[in-house]
């Protein structure tokens, strides 16, 4: 009854940890996808001035790549933390499940053999 139940809260945990790690993938794909708008923009109004004002539009492209830099490993260092997270739960599943994990990889197995054998 224990092992159920600590079997569910993991579960619970490893499919909470998924969906945090999928919102952090959409926060990074919507800044880089804003960040690659705002250095379109900047290196459009850059072609056309020089002197003070092309400086000064050359420092602000790079502050803003600092900032997206800065914000990738951000995202790498919690990607990081979230996969070794994810692993210590498989591994305490797979350590209380023996068996039902032999099911399940026996399944995938058939599937991808029937899968390859019907091409």
């Amino acid at each position: 009854m224990l092992d159920s139940i600590r079997a569910n809260t993991d579960a619970v945990r490893a499919k909470a940890t998924a969906s945090s790690i999928d919102d952090k993938m959409d926060d990074a794909t919507a800044d880089m996808k804003t960040l690659v708008k705002d250095a379109q923009s900047l290196l459009t109004s850059a072609a056309s001035l020089t002197g003070v004002k092309a400086d000064e539009l050359r420092a602000r492209g790079m502050r803003m790549l600092d900032a997206a830099l800065g914000k990738s490993s951000e995202y790498k260092d919690q990607a990081m933390v979230k996969g070794k997270e994810l692993a210590k739960n498989a591994d305490v599943y797979v350590k209380d499940n023996p068996w039902r994990t032999v099911a399940a990889a026996a399944s995938v197995g058939l599937l991808v053999g029937i899968l390859l054998g019907r091409k």
